[in-house]
This record gives structure tokens, sequence and C-alpha cells, in this order.
């Protein structure tokens, strides 16, 4: 599968009581052969109303969504940068993932306590941004002293460059600002991409609200308070009850359903989790449709017919000839896919054709 979110926050914030709903509720693993199951990654699917009519117009035997890993990185706290609560080893996780979801408490509960003693989004965030903002400073410090030296034994212009983007880096991190906020042209953030900046990282807020918060939650000061800050690192902002979350995922679907409808919710708050960090890491689906099965497969946006293929099998990639494509919108008015095939209204895609959200595609290969 390939892709994954790291969840981060302070302890005592419902990061665990989101993880585990996570893993209740969880997609089947085996449907997933390339993820790792490991005791702290949760799968959690991406709902995709396309899949249904897909199944019934193909009658398919079995249905495969696509779906993300979600990573539990123990709690965050302040001094991490330097070691503490086991710091180092949590920030490594952190640079393993492809992107961040940050649990910000929003709930009142005097049972649980607080590590600062009070319930303040904005400090929270702050404390999080700042112990990784200070990992990152650590290892570009370190990359830039290596590089100045490089620059000044070879005396070459690209040695040069580098320590100059290093430096550039290195200066916008000491102004609290982290790396993803940073405007970099394609060759430098080629250049950038195996430091694995964690604050280079996209990153969504989840605020956590408990469920006596939920039928007012637009209205919540600490929530306004999360989404404005969201707004202003220009990051998703969602509001999830993980305690809802954990009930919902012991519920069979009617139930769940029935229990949404009570709080005035349409979809869970995994669903909408699984939906934003889709679009945070610029994901797109296309689909696959027979009777034996309709399957959603996942790929970055720009990614190319051949490279698509080879998400399926090595092989397709590797013998590609060209794709038979439809997107949805157009095959979703009609019986099939036959019917699409008769009317001439599957194209003929090769190697260069860029892949688009919900393209029902089979593909030619010759190995």
């Amino acid at each position: 599968m390939g892709f994954s979110i790291g969840i981060v926050g302070l302890p005592n914030v419902g990061k665990s009581t989101l993880f585990n709903a996570i893993t209740n509720a969880g997609a089947e693993a085996s449907n997933y052969p390339f993820c790792t199951i490991d005791p702290n990654v949760g799968i959690v699917e991406v709902p995709d109303e396309r899949l249904a009519v897909l199944t019934r117009m193909h009658a398919s035997q079995k249905t495969i969504p696509t779906a993300i890993e979600m990573v539990d990185i123990a709690g965050l706290v302040k001094g991490a940068a330097k070691g503490e609560g086991l710091g180092n080893k949590f920030l490594a996780h952190i640079r393993e993932v492809n992107a961040i979801a940050h649990v910000v408490r929003c709930f009142e509960d005097p049972n649980i306590v607080h590590v600062s003693g009070e319930i303040n989004p904005a400090a929270d965030i702050e404390i999080i941004d700042l112990e990784l903002a200070y990992a990152d400073l650590a290892a570009c410090e370190k990359r830039m002293s290596a590089a100045q030296k490089k620059a000044r034994a070879s005396n070459k212009p690209e040695d040069k460059r580098e320590y100059e983007l290093f430096q550039k880096v290195y200066n916008h991190l000491e102004t609290g600002k982290a790396v993803r906020s940073l405007e970099l042209i394609p060759e430098e953030k080629a250049l950038l991409k195996s430091m694995q900046f964690l604050t280079g990282k996209p990153v969504l807020f989840v605020a956590n609200i408990g469920e006596n918060q939920i039928k007012n939650a637009a209205a919540d000061q600490r929530v306004g308070n999360l989404a404005a800050i969201a707004q202003k690192q220009n990051a998703p902002c969602i509001v999830i009850s993980t305690r809802l979350e954990a009930e919902l995922s012991e519920l069979k679907p009617e139930e769940k359903a029935s229990m949404l409808a009570e709080y005035g919710l349409k979809e869970s708050g995994l669903d909408q989790l699984s939906r934003a960090s889709y679009t945070l890491l610029e994901l797109v689906t296309f689909l696959t449709s027979g009777e034996k099965e309709t399957k959603a497969w996942t790929i970055k946006k720009g990614t190319k017919a051949p490279q698509a293929a080879g998400v399926i099998h090595t092989d397709f990639e590797r013998g590609f000839i060209k794709a038979d494509i439809i997107n949805f919108s157009v095959l979703k008015d009609l019986k099939s896919l036959t019917e699409a095939r008769e009317k001439g209204l599957i194209r003929q895609e090769g190697k260069e054709y860029i892949m688009q959200d919900g393209d029902v595609t089979v593909f030619k290969f010759n190995v």
C-alpha cells in the first residue's frame, strides 16, 4: 500500500482512543498484502461509493476498497528533541511516515489530567511544533556543516548551491517556521527529499471533542481556535469525538448508522480522517472491475499509466502496451464495461497518459 499517516499528540489527548478505534474498525489486513502488520500500525479504509456501483454492475464476487496506514506514535513530550520521554525513538517513527495527523485535545474531563494542567489547543500545538522544529534544526545543522566543508574543498558550484540551500532551510527553521512553508524549486525539493524533515511533512489537525460537544461543535471556542491555527498553517482541520469513534467501532453497520443519526452526523470521524488524509497526501484512485473483483488502487496525482499498472503488478509496468480507460463519471450511466466498449466510449491510452481519479481501467501488457 505504501502511504502512511503518523498520529501525533501530547499524552492524554485521545490519540490512543482514536488508534484503538481504527484497529477495531480496521480493514481486514489480508486484503493489503504490501503493508507491514505491526502493533502500532492500523489500516483505515477510504470510503468510495463508486465501488458499490461497479460491484453491482459486474456482479463482482469481492470488493476491495483502498486504504491508508495509520501509525500510532507514542505521546510526544516537551524536550523530545533532546531525548526526553524516549523522544528520539518517537521522532524517528515520525520520520518514516508520509504525513502527520496532529490530535489536539478540545474536551474537558476532570478524570483525564492534561500534561500542562489546562486545555489550550494553541499551547499544545506549539509544544509539538517546537519539538519537530528542534529535531529538524539539529539534522539541518549537521548536514549544513558537512555541505560547507564539501563546498570549500571542491569549489564546485553544485556543492556551493547545496550548502546555500541548507543554510536557507536552517535560517527558516530558526524563525520558528516549518520546512513545508518554505518556497522551493523542484531541484531544491529533490535535494531535501532524503532528509525527511519532520516539519516538511504535510499535516492535518484533529480536534478531539467530547460527545456532549458534537451537536454544537461549530460554535465551540476551542475548536474555533484550532481551526484558525490550521488555516494559518494552510492545513486541514477535522473534528472528531474519539470516544464516539471507539463506540462506533464495536457496532454493526446498521447500529452505527443509527448512532451517527442520533448525533446528527452523516459519516464517522474515521471516514472523515481517511478522506482528509487521502487529499492531504495528494492521492487519486483508479478502479478495476470484473466478475472476480472490484478494486480501488491508490496512486499519487500525476502518475502515468505504466507506473499505475505497476501498482497492480511489476510485470504490467514492464510489458505495458496500452490502457483501456473509461472514467466512472461516464460508466455509471451504462450497464457494464461491455456496453461502454460497444458504444465506443472506452479510450485507448499510451505510456504518456496521466491517470485521473475515477478511471476504470484494463491494462494491456506483454511480458
